[in-house]
């Protein structure tokens, strides 16, 4: 009778033996200083990017025009007058009005363009489809001095000089392009199997464009319409050639009012400018979730 004997290995056991801190180092965690340098790193980053900001709410503080000189003064004579002075006797809040119509028209007139522009490269094959996006992106390589004058000429024959809709018209050449590429890229990443459900369901291509496509788009939709509202809310050049009523300047071009030939006000300048982070502030706060898993993740996660 012959018996069979099943050979078993010894299980691995962890070296006990070993400091605590060899262990986890094998197990790919940090040691002590690479974590301080790290954090580090982090920190001076911070105040590199802060500092700026900071100087600058610091010299809105300064009752003088020239504090900005002589900064260490204007801790013994901090005011709030810049800003009383900026929201009661300029034309703050018409500058803001006009900045909030110009950059929200183009921010839903951009994305809407450049949605449907990406999702059309990106799912449809017509003829010069690859060249039509190359041509998009060359235009982004032309200085705005080559641009303005031959946009003034198309503006003037439209009747719009002087009109939100001509301004908006200009930011939206300058923020689709991009816009376009990048909403292209993120619909690659949706699978098209969701394309075909929604015909399989009766949609048309734009019903499942707006029903099906863009809801899972939505983290791209929303870097697209912070760079667009960007572009059009901090842009002088354009602002200042084709808008001439100073009721209808923007904040950018109305920042220009407190410097002239012989005065520089810069302690209302620095008091507006920090009035102007405001709504870009707000802005990104409302899109920043969306925002950043739109510049980390894929279409079809998050």
């Amino acid at each position: 009778m012959s018996t069979t004997t099943a050979e078993t290995s010894a299980p691995v056991t962890e070296d006990r033996t070993a400091p605590a801190g060899r262990r986890h180092r094998a197990r790919g965690e940090r040691g002590l200083a690479a974590s301080l340098a790290s954090h580090g790193i982090l920190v001076a980053g911070s105040v590199v990017a802060l500092f700026p900001v900071a100087w600058l709410v610091f010299l809105s503080l300064g009752p003088d025009k020239d504090d900005y000189l002589h900064p260490g003064g204007i801790w013994r004579k901090m005011t709030f007058d810049n800003y009383t002075f900026v929201l009661r006797h300029t034309n703050f809040f018409d500058w803001l009005k006009s900045s909030l119509i110009v950059s929200l028209g183009t921010t839903v007139l951009g994305v809407l363009v450049a949605a449907t522009t990406g999702y059309a490269v990106s799912r449809m094959r017509f003829p010069g489809y690859r060249k039509f996006m190359w041509v998009l992106l060359v235009t982004q390589m032309f200085p705005v001095a080559v641009l303005m004058v031959p946009m003034y000429q198309i503006l003037a024959d439209l009747q719009l000089i002087d009109s939100y809709f001509g301004l908006i018209l200009v930011y939206c050449s300058t923020a689709v392009p991009y816009c376009a590429w990048l909403l292209k890229g993120y619909f690659d990443t949706i699978p098209f199997e969701i394309d075909e459900a929604g015909r399989v369901d009766g949609l048309t291509p734009f019903g499942t464009f707006a029903r099906l496509v863009l809801p899972l788009a939505r983290p791209g939709l929303a870097v697209a319409a912070f760079y667009s509202f960007i572009t059009a809310f901090g842009e002088v050049a354009f602002a200042t050639t084709f808008l001439l009523d100073d009721q209808k300047y923007t904040l950018a071009v109305g920042l220009q009012s407190f410097i002239s030939e012989h005065d520089a006000q810069r302690n209302l300048m620095a008091a507006t400018a920090v009035l102007i982070a405001i709504p870009v502030s707000a802005f990104f706060y409302l899109v920043q979730k969306n925002l950043v898993t739109g510049l980390t993740a894929g279409g079809t996660k998050g």
